[in-house]
C-alpha cells in the first residue's frame, strides 16, 4: 500500500490565506483526524487532498511521487465524501449507486451497488427514488460510496451528519475494516467516531494569523 504525504502546503481561498506550513504524513493502515474551527480549513484541505483544487504553495505526494504528475492516477486511488448529498430525486438508490459505481469500468455496477447498499444497512430502501429518502439515508447511500470497490484512500467532510448512532457505529466498522486491510482516511468530523490511534491535525495550528505571530516573535 501507498503512503501519502502533504509539506508545506499553502491554501487561498478567495484571495485569503486559509492556512499555511501545513505538512501530513499517512502510512498504510492510518487515520488522520481534521479538527478546528469553522473557517479554518478543513474542508479546503480535504478539497485539495482529492485534487479539486491545488495548493497555492507547497506539494502532495502520493507513494513519494508528486499527485501533480499522474492526477487521474491518484484520483482513482481515493474516495472523496463531502458535506453535501449528491442525490438526483428522480433515481432510485440503486440507480444512483450504479451509476457512480460505472465511472470505474469494473463490472456488474448494479450489483456492486446493491452489495454496498447492504454493507450500509439500506436494502430496504434500494428501489425508492431519492427523493422520498431521509436525511439520514441519502448521507448513508452516500457513504455507500465506499464500499463499491476497493481503493487505499478515503477522503471524509463531516461524515456523520445526519447520522443516528447506529449509522455512526456502522461506519466506524466499515472504516476499522479498511484500515486493517491497509487503507488510510482523512476525516473532519464533530462526532466520535471511535478511530483507533488516530493522528490529529488541528488547522488552527496553520492560520496565517498564527504564521504572522510566529514571524513576530521570531527575534531573526
Amino acid at each position: 500500500m501507498p503512503r501519502f504525504e502533504g509539506r508545506d502546503l499553502t491554501c487561498l481561498r478567495s484571495a485569503r490565506v486559509v492556512f499555511t506550513g501545513l505538512s501530513f504524513r499517512l502510512e498504510p493502515g492510518g487515520a488522520l483526524v481534521l479538527v478546528g474551527p469553522n473557517g479554518s480549513g478543513k474542508s479546503s484541505l480535504l478539497r485539495l487532498m482529492a485534487g479539486l483544487t491545488r495548493p497555492f504553495t507547497g506539494s502532495l505526494l502520493w507513494d513519494g511521487q508528486p499527485v501533480a504528475e499522474e492526477p487521474e492516477r491518484f484520483r482513482a486511488s481515493l474516495r472523496y465524501v463531502g458535506h453535501l448529498d449528491a442525490i438526483k430525486p428522480a433515481l432510485t438508490a440503486v440507480e444512483i449507486l450504479a451509476s457512480w459505481a460505472g465511472l470505474d469500468g469494473r463490472p456488474d455496477p448494479t450489483g456492486r451497488a446493491r452489495l454496498a447498499l447492504k454493507r450500509m444497512g439500506l436494502s430496504h430502501v434500494a428501489d425508492l427514488p431519492g427523493r422520498y429518502l431521509s436525511a439520514g439515508q441519502k448521507r448513508r447511500v452516500n457513504l455507500a460510496r465506499l464500499c463499491l470497490a476497493e481503493v487505499p484512500l478515503w477522503l471524509l467532510d463531516e461524515p456523520t451528519t445526519a447520522l443516528d448512532r447506529q449509522s455512526v457505529a456502522k461506519l466506524a466498522t466499515e472504516i476499522a475494516a479498511h484500515r486493517r486491510a491497509g487503507g488510510m482516511v482523512v476525516v473532519s468530523t464533530h462526532t466520535d467516531l471511535d478511530l483507533a490511534n488516530p493522528q490529529v491535525l488541528d488547522l488552527s495550528d496553520f492560520s496565517a494569523t498564527m504564521a504572522d505571530e510566529d514571524l513576530a516573535g521570531d527575534p531573526a
